[in-house]
């Protein structure tokens, strides 16, 4: 049996309202270098029916159902596992491949690189494309080593977003022997984090990453399965999780810290802080406004003077002033690189 070169990996758990679309924007475009491997973390809804009914028209999707939920660090950890391509590309089970990419992606794997990071567009909940993703600030198809200090101080100074440290499983096309060769570590299983950790342990020996800017594929917005405890503690696992993850792996006072702290602060500014208080404070979640204020302190742990008064705001800012706040929130989310 010829292996294929790609394995699009599928971690998944009660998506199958969603699933059966990521499905055939995939297989529209399936090769026999492609395989699809959907992990199922013991869905309880009709994920696996929905899956099946395209396997029997695609042999070179797979379907493996673990025994029990095993979480997102896991459950995407058992599909590259699993998976027999040369490269692996994660995918979320709600996202849609856009056109035409899966044969760009296979073009670009030729070239051999350990890590493509692929743009991607926004869309509404019903995909109704919004606005591209801000990932880097550098040209379509640069390259970058990121064990040279000099490169990763490039690419860590270009950032725009977490997307650009890998925190969007979907953007990511991985050699999986080099992903193999990062032993997963349980110190960040159960973070949301544990493939992002695997990325940046490579990084001593060489990880050669190349952006690809265009849009690979198009992101639901408004379906977050990470907000069953609330949005101040979803908020909590990106910016206490990326604090972590900075100070882990670079040092609390590297420049790669410091501009992964940059990039969590342009992705949760002031309007965007005081929406979130506005929705904690109406969901009256004990704990979670104390919980909250403590992340915004870490948030502003920099210290700079503009960080003092984003913070002096934020625990200032009266009630009646954040119905308002929400409401400036949603409409710049139409136009800029909000969560």
């Amino acid at each position: 049996m010829i292996l294929p070169r790609l394995s699009i990996c599928i971690p998944t758990y009660n998506f199958g309202r969603f699933i059966g679309k990521t499905l055939d924007s995939i297989l529209s475009q399936i090769t026999d270098e492609v395989e699809v491997l959907v992990v199922d973390g013991a869905s309880t809804d009709n994920t696996g029916e929905v899956v099946q009914d395209r396997r029997e028209r695609f042999p070179r999707l797979r379907y493996h159902r673990l025994e029990k939920k095993g979480g997102i660090d896991r459950d995407m950890a058992k599909s590259v596992e699993l998976a027999r391509g040369e490269y692996v590309w994660l995918f979320s089970a709600d996202d849609w491949i856009a056109e035409g990419a899966l044969k760009r992606v296979l073009d670009e794997i030729l070239l051999g690189l350990d890590l493509y990071l692929c743009g991607f567009t926004l869309c509404d909940f019903e995909m109704n494309p919004q606005k591209p993703h801000p990932i880097l600030d550098a040209p379509d198809g640069s390259v970058y080593d990121l064990g040279d200090p000099r490169d990763r101080r490039g690419f860590f100074e270009r950032g725009l977003t977490t997307t650009a440290f890998f925190s969007f499983m979907s953007s990511l096309v991985i050699r999986k022997e080099k992903w193999d060769s990062a032993k997963m570590d349980d110190t960040f299983v159960g973070s949301c984090w544990d493939h992002v950790a695997r990325m940046f342990r490579l990084i001593p020996g060489g990880l050669r990453v190349k952006y690809l800017s265009g849009t690979y594929l198009l992101k639901r917005d408004d379906n977050d399965s990470f907000s069953e405890r609330g949005i101040a503690r979803r908020v909590g696992i990106a910016i206490e999780g990326y604090h972590r993850l900075a100070n882990t792996f670079f040092g609390t006072q590297s420049a790669e810290a410091l501009h992964i702290r940059r990039v969590l602060k342009n992705e949760y500014p002031l309007l965007n802080l005081l929406y979130i208080k506005s929705r904690t404070s109406e969901a009256h979640i004990p704990g979670d406004m104390e919980y909250l204020d403590g992340l915004v302190a870490k948030l502003y742990i920099d210290g700079q003077p503009a960080d003092h008064l984003r913070r002096l705001l934020f625990r200032l800012a009266p009630p009646f002033a954040l119905r308002p706040a929400e409401k400036a929130y949603k409409f710049a989310r139409k136009f800029l690189p909000l969560p």
